[in-house]
């Protein structure tokens, strides 16, 4: 049975909002300092109120249920206009003791970890931030399941993001061939379509993609390439080329990064890489939550660029 607005007890929006950002009750409690039987007591009379579970056990967590998901963009808004409202300061980055975790593949972590941190020494010096791998095809159930707060990545099917996902562009990766400078192609002016794709390559293959990107390409052109070897970090194939004779396609950004960098020699791709953009992806439910969208304005403020 359905409880209308006018007899609905509105402190239940307020667990409802705790459970949406923190993803477990026993978070939930503490963030709202109640007991946890106190916020189980409130998600029951909230069930029984809107006709619905709201949120499924999901691992170590809960996870929101479609009509949780679809209620919690006007409530999560309304109580954020209530908020600012009433409170002088939603979130001052100054003296907030604030932690956030971001999911990176290590080259994406190479180039904005070093700036970052150095940008929240000074603007917010009592915040912490976590880095953990990048698994790609995990993207959703990351964000879903409130295991990060961001994700910064290329998105590998952008048709199957899931309508709870929000994202925003940053910047475009370039690719070119790599190889060790002594390489015997390297003294070519230009590679061959045939001399490029009969050479030894090593690519990187992230946790949950099977092939890497760059074939996928390839195989939708009717062609494929010599693929000795892949690794799971950009710079682990960095060091293969440096160390051996196969050459690589990777983000040209990447090799201001290494301090081998004198040692590597860049080419232009026969076969020119398709656009790849690294976005920010972050879960619908955190779109109000003060901290959340202050790291994301700093994460879109530092790392956006309009190619």
């Amino acid at each position: 049975m359905f409880v209308s607005f006018r007899a609905l007890d509105l402190n239940l929006l307020k667990v409802f909002e705790a459970l949406m950002t923190e993803g477990s009750v026993t978070r939930a409690a503490s963030a709202l300092t109640m007991t946890q039987p106190a916020v189980s007591n409130a998600l029951a009379r909230l069930r029984d109120a809107l006709g619905d579970p709201l949120f499924v056990r999901s691992g170590t967590g809960i996870r929101p249920t479609q009509r949780a998901v679809v209620l919690w963009e006007p409530i999560g808004e309304a109580l954020e206009s209530v908020r600012g409202a009433l409170d002088e300061q939603v979130f001052n980055p100054a003296r907030a003791q604030t932690e956030f975790s971001l999911s990176m593949s290590d080259y994406v972590s190479s180039l904005v970890m070093p700036n970052l941190l150095s940008h929240l020494g000074r603007v917010a010096p009592k915040a912490r931030i976590h880095s953990v791998p990048n698994t790609i095809l995990e993207i959703a159930d990351q964000l879903e399941e409130n295991r990060v707060d961001c994700v910064l990545s290329v998105y590998v099917n952008e048709a199957q993001q899931p309508a709870a996902i929000r994202s925003r562009s940053l910047w475009t990766v370039d690719y070119a061939c790599f190889m060790r400078r002594g390489h015997p192609l390297a003294a070519q002016k230009r590679l061959s379509t045939r001399t490029f794709l009969n050479a030894g390559h090593v690519d990187v293959s992230l946790a949950g993609k099977t092939m890497p990107s760059y074939d996928l390409f390839l195989a939708s052109r009717g062609l494929s390439r010599n693929l000795v070897a892949t690794v799971n970090h950009y710079s682990a194939a960095y060091e293969v080329v440096r160390q051996s004779d196969l050459i690589a396609v990777l983000p040209s950004d990447l090799r201001s990064q290494s301090k081998h960098a004198p040692l590597l020699h860049a080419m232009p791709l026969p076969l020119k890489a398709p656009p790849r953009i690294v976005s920010l992806f972050w879960h619908q439910r955190n779109d109000t939550v003060p901290a959340q969208r202050w790291l994301r304005e700093t994460l879109v403020g530092m790392f956006s660029r309009s190619d």
